[in-house]
């Protein structure tokens, strides 16, 4: 693993959180982008080499609408940036770690992404990043 990539944030809404992190990061939102196959947008910002990525549920059924249900809006998980995702999906799956996919999908952010369970990180989700070359 390479460094943080960026922290996702569960938000209800869009609208009211992007001019709340504005305000919070003294910066503005850079990109917003709808992600079909996670039924989210996201809205992205930068502060110093890490990256905060507010995602709001498309659906009432979406797994980010599901997870504010259960555990209310906030950190929804932590992302690392690795060189090659599938040596890395492999050499997590030798040592035990459960992949919540099995190759690698396409995400946010032109990347290519992979969730690890959080019964195996001490209750994070973390996801692996690798930019789409």
């Amino acid at each position: 693993m390479q460094q943080i990539d960026h922290i996702g944030i569960a938000v209800k809404s869009l609208a009211t959180a992007v001019p709340l992190y504005e305000k919070l990061l003294n910066s503005l939102c850079y990109k917003t982008e709808v992600i079909p196959t996670e039924n989210v947008t996201t809205a992205f910002f930068k502060t110093a080499e890490t990256k905060i990525e507010l995602l709001e549920s498309n659906s009432d059924d979406g797994v980010i609408a599901r997870y504010i249900a259960k555990k209310g809006e906030g950190i929804h998980h932590i992302a690392f940036e690795v060189a090659d995702i599938e040596a890395e999906m492999a050499r997590l799956k030798s040592l035990g770690f459960t992949l919540l996919n099995e190759k690698p999908k396409p995400g946010a952010d032109n990347k290519l992404v992979c969730f690890l369970h959080p019964k195996d990180t001490t209750g994070v989700l973390v996801e692996l990043c690798q930019g789409i070359r």
